[in-house]
């Protein structure tokens, strides 16, 4: 089943059903921009009353065409009432015991790098804090999540595109960072000697 889940997900990106992409990226695009004008509470509301809308709509129309037909169609969810929606025990117990994995894993992680447990991961993580103070100041959660989703979207499709001019210039950037990270491991490890040292 998660392998079914990850390739919908990555058709989805990859824009393989134009339609579906364009349709999960246009609605999510525009709950989050919905977001950023209007608190949750009447995102939600606006959301089910324009469903109930729709649908009420529709139900009305469909009741006066079979008065007007004569016909006897009966109600035009019933396909949709009929089928069962609830979720299975094994399907809760599955997620949640793989979020259960994740967040203990998470927070071995967290402790590992508030605890200096390794020197350097825990400098690297005090560096991405510092960088993320400097986005907090920049932007909110929700810019981030539209920019995060717009990314999601047209990423893939760029790379998918320039894959070969892409991979030269990232190699470049990865061998440019290792060799920063180990200047600075070997700084460290030097430091290191010198204070058992004295």
């Amino acid at each position: 089943m998660p392998k079914m889940d990850s390739k919908r997900v990555v058709e989805l990106v990859y824009w393989r059903d134009v339609k579906k992409s364009g349709l999960v990226f246009g609605t999510s695009l525009l709950l989050l921009l919905s977001l950023t004008m209007c608190s949750i509470v009447s995102v939600c509301s606006y959301i089910a009353l324009a469903l109930l809308s729709i649908t009420i709509t529709f139900r009305i129309y469909k009741g006066i065409l079979q008065a007007v037909q004569k016909s006897d169609e009966g109600h035009p969810f019933k396909l949709y009432l009929d089928q069962e929606v609830t979720l299975s025990e094994d399907l809760v117990h599955k997620y949640s015991d793989v979020f259960l994995g994740r967040l203990n894993a998470a927070v071995g992680n967290l402790r590992s790098l508030f605890l200096v447990e390794d020197l350097v991961d825990s400098l690297k993580f005090a560096v991405l804090m510092w960088i993320l103070t400097y986005v907090g100041a920049l932007f909110n959660g929700l810019t981030i999540l539209i920019l995060g989703l717009i990314g999601a979207f047209s990423c893939p499709v760029i790379y998918e595109k320039h894959q070969t001019q892409i991979d030269h210039y990232l190699t470049m950037v990865n061998s440019q960072i290792k060799d920063v990270v180990e200047k600075i491991q070997s700084k460290v490890r030097g430091q290191k000697k010198k204070i058992r040292s004295d």
